[in-house]
């Protein structure tokens, strides 16, 4: 088993931190813009959302026709591991405890040190540590929710890859990854109901990027919106997560999940990099809009409402405080070190005349484009089942 370093380093620490440094505030009113959109149906068991697409058979079954894709789809055969029995559940997880030894290390709580704030006349300034490990356990349990509920999403969009794209390697690979997201599912909903204290609702911005992906017809993007955008931002946030957390079953849970997205955002990568060559320039404009779209929409949703929420505070009190705080800008610039380096390799930065680079240039996490891509970069991750 090996996992290169833990989390492969592109850049030394320095360098990192000037990207992060890059990433734009949000003004004012689209603060309060993002904050003015909740989730009212929390209640409800089930989401439907309309979706018409082809489904295309295919009767070219010559195995291998797409070298990169068959290579992929043999790797992950080998790369299957069991959320039931290869995963240590007898392991014990203090959740209090885990938040008073990130505080201790420095960490802070959830990513505030509240040692180097100032919280005088703020809602924190009657906070003590009781509050704040509450806020770190309510934080964790959010941030934990939204990853299950976007591996549920990659579950159905997977599925719905494995009818549409009209290649036989990718189709083959394709039913792999939907394997993937249902152990993703199964273990992160394990971890929450039986080690941590509970489950959030799905965020209404990552709620409504799912729903768009899901609703277009259009196969290639189901694969931008899930395999480069959503997929690239778990890969980073999970690579971020298991190098703050010392928890070992969730560092044992990360490492394994790890392994299995860093392959799926190199499917993305591999096939919409031959498909892109055929797309006019008006078609590719469309890809770009969306990949913005998609950008904004994950960069919205880890403002955290939800939890300020149960924590009896408004959020509009506390979030533009909160989002100067050094090491949540750094978490939130880091989320799209993968998928800038991506749309890069896809060529969607430059095409017609630059407009996404524009876009991530403004957003101020264009500097992570040098960073590597994911297209080979799954060999570096493998966990399960030797090279």
């Amino acid at each position: 088993m090996s996992l290169s370093n833990d989390v492969k380093e592109s850049r030394d620490e320095s360098d990192m931190a000037d990207l992060v440094t890059e990433m734009k505030d949000l003004a004012p009113e689209e603060l309060e813009e993002i904050m003015s959109v909740v989730n009212r149906d929390t209640q409800s068991k089930m989401h439907n959302v309309d979706s018409h697409y082809d489904t295309i058979y295919t009767w070219e079954y010559d195995k291998g026709a797409r070298p990169a894709l068959d290579k992929l789809y043999e790797k992950a055969k080998k790369a299957q591991w069991n959320a039931q029995t290869d995963v240590e559940w007898s392991i014990d997880v203090d959740q209090e405890k885990g938040i008073m030894d990130s505080m201790a290390a420095g960490g802070g709580f959830a990513g505030v040190n509240t040692a180097t704030l100032d919280l005088s006349g703020t809602p924190f300034q009657k906070w003590g540590e009781k509050e704040w490990v509450q806020f770190g356990i309510e934080a964790q349990n959010w941030t934990l929710s939204q990853f299950l509920h976007g591996e549920q999403g990659a579950l159905v969009c997977t599925a719905k890859i494995v009818q549409t794209v009209p290649w036989i390697d990718a189709k083959y690979y394709a039913s792999t990854q939907v394997m993937d997201e249902a152990r993703h599912v199964e273990v992160f909903s394990r971890y929450l109901d039986d080690k941590l204290s509970g489950h959030y609702p799905v965020n209404v911005h990552l709620q409504s990027l799912l729903d768009a992906i899901v609703e277009d017809g259009r196969w290639d993007i189901t694969y931008l919106g899930m395999q480069i955008m959503v997929e690239g931002l778990a890969l980073a946030a999970f690579g971020f997560i298991y190098q703050l957390t010392n928890e070992p079953l969730l560092k044992q849970i990360l490492k394994y999940v790890m392994s299995d997205e860093a392959r799926h955002v190199a499917f993305g990568v591999i096939s919409l990099k031959e498909y892109y060559q055929q797309l006019t320039s008006a078609e590719i404009r469309e890809r770009q809009e969306f990949a913005y779209m998609a950008a904004t929409a994950m960069r919205d949703r880890f403002l955290q409402q939800e939890v300020w929420e149960r924590m009896g505070i408004e959020p509009k009190s506390v979030v533009p405080l909160l989002n100067q705080v050094p090491e949540r800008k750094m978490f939130q610039a880091m989320l799209f070190a993968k998928i800038v380096p991506n749309c890069k390799k896809l060529g969607l930065l430059d095409a017609n005349n630059g407009w996404l680079r524009d876009r991530f240039t403004e957003m101020g996490i264009i500097g992570f484009e040098h960073l590597d891509d994911t297209g080979s970069e799954y060999e570096e991750l493998q966990v399960v089942g030797g090279v």
